[in-house]
């Protein structure tokens, strides 16, 4: 049913989305790059949201009581910026300093601000965050709504409707998607165009209520967000029938704009003329709806219960540790959540379920939104525990790569990796996980070889600050390690050590009990060896490393289920070349950010004067 609008000052809300398309036009053309025209197709469809649909603090945007906003298409990350300039958070002269390499309002939205909770813009993945965080807030036991703004283009990606299929049947309603339908895509014309009734049909057979509207007619925008907030069990999407450039008379609805700036001077000049001529001057006296506090999350009961394993005792695959260790956190942290991709008989992650049913999240065989629901999850103070086949984990590795890029608390479990799996054959192997893990700068990697391990593995990874990675084995193993062994992050553990040692064998997993046996083979030949379990892949135990090195000669083997590149040999090799050899590995560490190409080589080392101080070191 409409919705009065007589509360509503619409000429006023029309000039938040025309100065909103100005300081998007400004800000890239003094940047001299951006995506103007995907922002002032979206101008309407912020101001209805910013400026009445949501519940927010302008003064606080990281409060967890806040609505919660998603720019899914993060390419259009000026009119964010725009919107919280006019909300009052940001100062209107600080948006020229977009995409600068001093400034936090970088080309995509960056978590760095306290309105971005994950970094957009490889898109398709909004939507997966906002399931996740919907979840949570249903958990939580409050009426949060989250709003999800997604480009047209982007639902082409299969992750989109991995996550509509999900919310639907999840009843999330409170997970309300806009899709902004410009109909140009960044080379072409998008596959549906402007044909809306094709859109409806879409997301009414995933299961949405779907409102078709046009997207710069803020009176439609508005009763179309209000009937979404009202929605207790069914998600809504607002299809909003828009044109790429709005306002923007050189480009409106014209191809070949995509991600060019109006060029600074004339052009420029004369767009921001043609915009300044629609504002009405209508006097907006706006009032923010705030939100009531929020829920506080409830601390850590208490510690949870230490391994059971003995050593001796029966075999038991990490795998299944990994699902017991689950379990007991859950029983003392609250906060702890299992999410499942339908393997969690294999996985073991159902095991949490026997604590609380609702502390599992199912998301069936969908691996891209298996890691984007944990990543929302993880944005409203959830500790969630992703688990599937390691090989799997890779169809979610650009999810994984933006949950590096945002610092999510996300927590990944990898089971049934490498050869050792058996018969099931190379399809269900996970032998690049590492490599993908470890190219992440700031993933803590964990690889635990027996099941005391594996419990003390998920143990550290609850109580780390950020992404972690924890690798576990299909087959049953035996138990190395008592109940009160200590494990820390970024220490090894030396097995087989004597002041005799000729070579040292590096091992984690299945490959560790092959070590200590060829270890025992050596021994009969006269030859020591010294047996290390690494543990901790990144961050790796340089110490003992270096240490075993110059006990034992300089010889060292390493072996590991996992191909040749990326795993525990590229780690081990890494950590001992500044020790052992004149290298010097230039290289990107840590996250990027915006700037222009030249800063961006220097501000990480790489740049020819850099490549010349660390060849001049080298040479002298």
């Amino acid at each position: 049913m409409p919705v009065a609008l007589e509360h509503l000052n619409l000429a006023g809300l029309r000039d938040k989305a025309t100065r909103m398309r100005i300081h998007s036009v400004q800000s890239t053309s003094k940047a001299g790059s951006g995506h103007p025209t995907t922002c002032a197709s979206a101008a309407e469809i912020m101001a209805a949201l910013f400026f009445d649909a949501m519940r927010y603090d302008p003064q606080d945007p990281a409060s967890e009581a806040n609505d919660v906003f998603i720019l899914s298409k993060g390419h259009a990350a000026p009119v964010l910026y725009a919107a919280w300039a006019e909300a009052g958070y940001i100062e209107e002269s600080e948006l020229f300093s977009l995409r600068r390499i001093d400034s936090d309002l970088e080309g995509h939205p960056p978590t760095t601000l306290p309105f971005v909770d994950v970094a957009t813009g490889s898109l398709g993945q909004g939507l997966s965050v906002g399931v996740g965080m919907a979840h949570a807030c249903k958990l939580d036991g409050n009426d949060r709504r989250i709003w999800v703004l997604l480009g047209d283009g982007e639902i082409a990606e299969g992750s989109v409707w991995e996550a509509a299929s999900m919310a639907a049947n999840d009843k999330l309603g409170n997970l309300i998607a806009t899709v902004d339908v410009n109909r140009l895509g960044q080379s072409a014309p998008t596959m549906l165009g402007h044909d809306m009734d094709a859109y409806r049909a879409r997301w009414e057979a995933f299961g949405w209520e779907t409102l078709v509207v046009d997207g710069h007619d803020v009176g439609a925008l508005v009763q179309a967000y209000s009937a979404a907030r009202a929605s207790n069990e069914t998600p809504t999407v607002v299809l909003a029938k828009t044109y790429k450039g709005r306002g923007i008379p050189c480009a409106e609805d014209k191809d070949g704009w995509h991600g060019k700036p109006i060029p600074a001077g004339e052009l420029e000049d004369e767009t921001i003329a043609a915009l300044q001529a629609e504002l009405t001057g209508a006097a907006f006296a706006w009032q923010p709806n705030l939100p009531p506090p929020a829920n506080s999350t409830p601390a850590p009961s208490g510690t949870a219960a230490p391994p059971p394993y003995e050593i001796g005792g029966p075999a038991v695959a990490t795998r299944q540790a990994f699902g017991a260790a689950l379990e007991a956190l859950s029983r003392v942290d609250e906060r702890v959540l299992g999410v499942d991709g339908d393997v969690g008989n294999s996985t073991f992650t159902t095991d949490i379920a026997k604590a609380d049913p609702d502390r599992l999240l199912q998301c069936y065989i969908a691996e891209q939104n298996l890691v984007g629901v944990a990543m929302g999850l993880a944005c409203r103070g959830k500790i969630p525990f992703a688990a599937s086949f390691a090989c799997f984990l890779s169809r979610g590795y650009d999810f994984m790569r933006l949950a590096a890029i945002s610092s999510t608390n996300i927590k990944l479990v990898g089971t049934h990796a490498g050869v050792s799996i058996g018969e099931d054959g190379a399809s269900q192997m996970g032998l690049e996980d590492l490599a993908m893990t470890c190219a992440e700068p700031n993933y803590t990697v964990f690889y635990p070889t027996d099941a005391t391990s594996a419990w003390r593995a998920i143990e550290l990874a609850a109580g780390i600050d950020g992404p972690v990675y924890v690798r576990t084995s299909r087959p049953k193993t035996a138990i190395l390690y008592g109940r009160d062994e200590v494990f820390e992050t970024g220490r090894a553990k030396v097995l087989r050590s004597s002041s005799e040692d000729r070579v040292a064998i590096v091992a984690a997993g299945v490959t560790l009990y092959e070590a200590l046996e060829a270890a025992d083979q050596l021994a009969s030949e006269g030859i020591r060896a010294r047996v290390i379990d690494l543990f901790s892949v990144q961050p790796i135990d340089k110490e003992t490393l270096a240490e075993a090195a110059a006990d034992c000669g300089g010889n060292i083997v390493t072996v590991e289920d996992h191909y040749a590149h990326g795993g525990i040999g590229s780690a081990v090799l890494a950590a001992l070349a500044e020790e052992r050899s004149r290298v010097r590995q230039l290289a990107v560490r840590g996250i990027a950010r915006s700037g222009k190409p030249a800063e961006l080589l220097d501000l990480f080392e790489i740049s020819a004067r850099h490549i010349a101080d660390a060849a001049r070191s080298l040479a002298s």
